[in-house]
């Protein structure tokens, strides 16, 4: 083999190769976020059943006043988590959504349609199983609560095995799990709000409808998007639909477009870098003018280069995976256990367990199964059908977002309780059978085996 293409041999690139970097700072930040997210929820679970339960349980009971004397708004601590912090969660949804249907693994239909048919099995047969199970008993509104998947939590797992797990299985994960959370707010959307108001409602519309005439005309300030989106966010509250879904709506408003091409903004870097460095760097105590301004541009030309809609994400990702993640379910996890007894388990704990960790695995897998036979799809390379069934039995993991929707579906502190202990049961077996068996399964992908 002559020279030549020995080169063309070390310089081809494999396509997969492009997301692999950005998806593992990706993955090592929900990873870490969901073990946060372990340890939250083990800590409410200790103060709900401490000496501290009491003052526990009132803390997030307290009113909280943001606001002047002109204008303000007072909620319980744990509205203003639910409906104010959660709302900034759903908003970064809403990012990762948009960004995934334009440039990720949603932005053809190709790529979409395995995680999108798998997503769909993981909604519909949880809710279906939810629904036979409980029929004629009470909570039968909570049919959505076993439809989520939590990213954080499911990819916390999934990191606990290490380099075993193939990029590809991880990249799966993700993608039904956030076609999992387009679902979910369709969901709180269309079943889970209020009596609606709908002059409220109109006024609110009209202002997201101006949010995308922005982005339609190309405008990138960010703080005109932030401003009328936190109004937007108010009049979804006081209209009846959760605010939350404010916060998608707004997100698909950002902009995703960068304000200078990729080959313009690696020209200018590389003139800037050769201007701060036109006389020898020598490492002076101070810069000078010419170096000062050569720092300047590049800062300029790296703004440009990130898209309105690439920035927030980026920006928010940490705040949101270990502040407001953590801080809801440090809020919402503390289920007072005492009193339970194995007859608990007989309506609907119980019932939302199975249909999180049976319900899921059926679904995952069968319509995964389907979709590949049926050859709408083709399986993903270093993905064998041992450890889609894996990735099934993860996909049980409800707890953010099915915690989120039972505080929605039920007004009965009881009925709360039973669902929030049924989901942490569903969501800790699933995450114990399905890191064991992705263990075993796993062990011949070690490298070195």
């Amino acid at each position: 083999m002559d020279t030549k293409n020995q080169t063309n041999i070390q310089i081809e690139k494999d396509p997969f190769d492009t997301i692999k970097e950005p998806f593992i700072r990706f993955s090592k930040i929900e990873s870490s976020g969901g073990i946060l997210l372990i340890i939250a929820t083990i800590a409410a679970l200790l103060f709900a059943n401490s000496g501290l339960g009491s003052k526990y349980e009132l803390f997030w009971k307290q009113d909280f006043t943001i606001g002047s004397e002109l204008f303000n708004l007072t909620k319980p601590i744990i509205l203003w988590i639910n409906d104010g912090l959660m709302a900034i969660f759903f908003f970064m949804v809403g990012l990762e959504i948009k960004r995934e249907l334009i440039a990720g693994e949603l932005s053809s239909p190709k790529q979409a349609a395995l995680p999108i048919i798998a997503a769909i099995g993981g909604m519909v047969v949880p809710a279906l199983l939810f629904t036979f199970l409980n029929s004629g008993d009470v909570g039968s509104s909570g049919w959505g609560i076993p439809m989520a998947t939590d990213i954080a939590f499911s990819l916390g797992i999934l990191s606990l095995l290490g380099k075993r797990v193939p990029l590809a299985l991880k990249v799966f994960l993700v993608a039904f799990a956030i076609v999992d959370d387009i679902g979910a707010v369709i969901v709180i959307a269309l079943f889970y709000s209020a009596e609606i108001h709908w002059s409220l409602l109109f006024i609110a519309f009209v202002l997201i409808a101006i949010l995308f005439l922005f982005n339609y005309l190309n405008i990138h300030f960010i703080p005109f998007y932030m401003v009328i989106g936190w109004i937007v966010w108010y009049l979804f509250l006081k209209a009846g639909i959760h605010p939350t879904i404010a916060g998608v709506l707004i997100a698909f408003s950002i902009p995703a477009t960068r304000k200078i091409k990729l080959k313009d903004f690696t020209f200018k870097i590389k003139q800037s870098i050769e201007d701060f460095c036109d006389e020898p760097c020598e490492n002076p105590i101070t810069l000078n003018h010419k170096q000062l301004a050569s720092i300047d541009n590049m800062e300029s030309h790296l703004h440009k280069v990130q898209s309105p809609l690439q920035s927030l994400e980026h920006t928010l990702h940490g705040f949101v995976t270990f502040i407001v993640m953590p801080l809801f379910a440090f809020a919402n996890a503390g289920v007072v256990l005492t009193g339970f007894s194995l007859e608990s388990f007989n309506s609907l704990t119980l019932n939302i367990s199975l249909s999180l960790f049976f319900g899921k695995i059926i679904g995952i897998f069968l319509f995964t199964y389907l979709t590949i036979k049926l050859k709408i799809a083709e399986l993903p390379r270093d993905i064998n059908w041992s450890s889609i069934f894996g990735i099934s039995i993860l996909g049980g993991i409800g707890f953010t977002m099915s915690i989120f929707i039972s505080t929605l579906a039920y007004s009965n502190i009881i009925l709360i309780n039973q669902a929030k202990l049924g989901i942490l049961v569903g969501s800790f077996f699933a995450a114990l059978v399905g890191f064991i068996y992705l263990r075993i399964s796993l062990k011949n992908k070690m490298p070195g085996n």
